[in-house]
């Protein structure tokens, strides 16, 4: 008996692919409410502590903004479904632009009220992760205008390739300095030592599984630019 070759538009596909955008949604409120309950929890008690506005502007502004840039433009995307190839761009555009905001603005706040920032692998990694951000805003205005663009000689295929693997960098150190913080002593004390650890794990999970339509789409691109 010959079997049928996998159906990637059947009903099976269709649900695992929503049942899989469902599950890193559950993931990304997860990831962003623990730090976010762990800011305000102790804004409450020292008002001048400014590492807490920190984690206020960051984490939204990379684990929920800057991942729904990633989800908007994915198949199967709960928001985006109705969307066309337009607006979903229009909308990818908006959450980068939103999401660097808070990005840089958090970034430079901490660096200007506090003297130690980058002796711990959490402040070298948010520095290379914000040094991706606004690099990746630069390729974002070059893969939007990209006729515009061309007149000076960068290729559409090149702005376009650039920008994903500047926004994949940026995402994916941001990740790893949230799990530094993660492994901070006054995270432990709060959430207890098990737990930081389950943070860790999910924010890897999270951040790995959030990856994979990009990199896919990164790689065809490369390949169809090779071509």
């Amino acid at each position: 008996m010959v079997q049928k070759p996998f159906n990637f538009e059947g009903k099976s596909f269709k649900v695992s692919m929503f049942s899989y955008n469902v599950f890193l949604h559950v993931l990304t409120g997860i990831i962003v409410a623990i730090p976010l309950v762990y800011a305000f929890s102790f804004v409450k008690e020292n008002q001048s502590n400014h590492v807490y506005l920190h984690i206020l502007l960051l984490v939204p502004g990379f684990q929920l903004l800057m991942g729904q840039s990633f989800l908007g433009l994915a198949p199967y995307n709960s928001w985006s479904t109705e969307l066309n190839t337009v607006e979903k761009r229009r909308a990818h555009w908006i959450l980068a632009l939103l999401s660097s905001i808070l990005v840089i603005v958090g970034s430079f706040y901490i660096m200007v009220l506090k003297s130690s920032n980058f002796y711990s692998m959490h402040g070298k990694f948010g520095l290379v992760a914000l040094v991706f951000t606004m690099v990746n805003l630069f390729t974002g205005v070059a893969a939007l205008y990209t006729t515009a663009f061309k007149k000076i000689w960068i290729p559409p295929f090149l702005s376009k390739i650039t920008h994903l693997v500047f926004g994949l960098a940026a995402f994916v150190t941001s990740g790893v300095s949230l799990c530094y913080s993660y492994d901070k002593s006054t995270f432990k004390n709060w959430i207890g030592a098990d737990a930081a650890f389950a943070c860790i794990i999910l924010t890897g999970i999270f951040t790995g599984l959030l990856c994979i339509n990009p990199v896919y789409t990164t790689y065809k691109r490369v390949i169809t630019a090779l071509k």
